[in-house]
């Protein structure tokens, strides 16, 4: 058995109407695309309404169905209830929110300004809140049935970790929020569930936090038991199960997908106290280089 195959049967998804936040890039492209081929019509978000357009014509192009690109800021609750309303206007109806679009800064957290630290908390926990508060209010309004959300947290939402808090604080209240709505929402027909994944590399994401030589002297992959990080269609098979009826007694849950990295060692970046002084002004000067370019 390959762990990179497609898990559900074609199928799965025929006639769901799918939100995915920072659906243009890294992990929210891959679910996106398994939901597409699984047959859902998906709408992605992000503030880029340019990457998501070409995001949308590749998968459409690859998969044969329906890509929405929205542009939307979830920091902003009117521009949220905008993307739902655009949404429902194109497809009909949503019957799933996927709250993926995130932020993070690796950094001594006394270096950190407050306004990054508001950002990272804005997009991760204020999004959230945002989506599933417009989305919520819009089913429940509705009388709608059988509603789906899921949101992407992190394994140091429950442990924290060094040098990631504003990242750690976020995550932490989107878990806390999963759980507390699963319980309040169910007898609206609104499941409520979390995925919080280990390390699963993607380009953009990985290059920022870890710009130059810095991903092979901090090779997370020695820190998870099974030696190895994620690949992108593991999640995407969970991802699919989870929004999917297959787990329609799945409410209230958070699963952990990381290879068993936590349980051997709490705080994903804890191994960064390795980093000198000298080495956090070379990082913060690579990760605004890039920033510039």
């Amino acid at each position: 058995m390959d762990y990179t195959k497609k898990m559900l049967r074609d199928d799965a998804l025929k006639g769901k109407n799918i939100v995915v936040t920072g659906g243009g890039s890294g992990l929210g492209k891959a679910m996106t695309k398994y939901f597409l081929e699984l047959g859902a019509k998906v709408a992605i978000t992000s503030r880029n309404l340019e990457k998501l357009e070409n995001t949308a014509r590749e998968l459409e192009s690859e998969t044969g169905g329906t890509c929405l690109p929205l542009q939307c800021d979830v920091r902003h609750y009117d521009q949220v209830e905008q993307m739902l309303q655009q949404t429902v206007q194109e497809f009909g109806s949503v019957d799933i929110l996927l709250n993926n679009a995130a932020g993070n800064f690796i950094s001594p957290t006394e270096r950190l300004s407050a306004n990054a630290f508001d950002t990272i908390i804005d997009i991760v926990l204020k999004g959230s809140n945002n989506c599933t508060l417009a989305f919520g209010k819009h089913w429940i309004d509705k009388k709608e049935q059988n509603k789906t959300v899921l949101n992407i947290v992190t394994t140091y939402a429950w442990t924290g970790s060094a040098y990631v808090v504003p990242s750690a604080t976020a995550k932490a209240g989107v878990l806390a929020m999963t759980r507390s709505l699963a319980v309040e929402w169910a007898k609206y027909g609104i499941r409520m569930n979390a995925i919080a994944p280990g390390p699963f590399p993607t380009k953009g994401a990985w290059d920022r936090l870890l710009p130059g030589d810095l991903k092979e002297k901090f090779d997370l992959a020695k820190k998870v038991p099974l030696k190895r990080v994620g690949e992108h269609q593991e999640l995407a098979n969970l991802a699919a199960y989870l929004v999917s009826d297959f787990s329609a007694y799945v409410n209230g849950e958070v699963i952990t997908i990381d290879g068993g990295e936590w349980l051997k060692g709490a705080g994903q970046f804890n191994l960064l106290e390795a980093i000198p002084e000298e080495m956090w002004d070379q990082l913060e000067a690579m990760i605004k280089a890039k920033k510039e370019n």
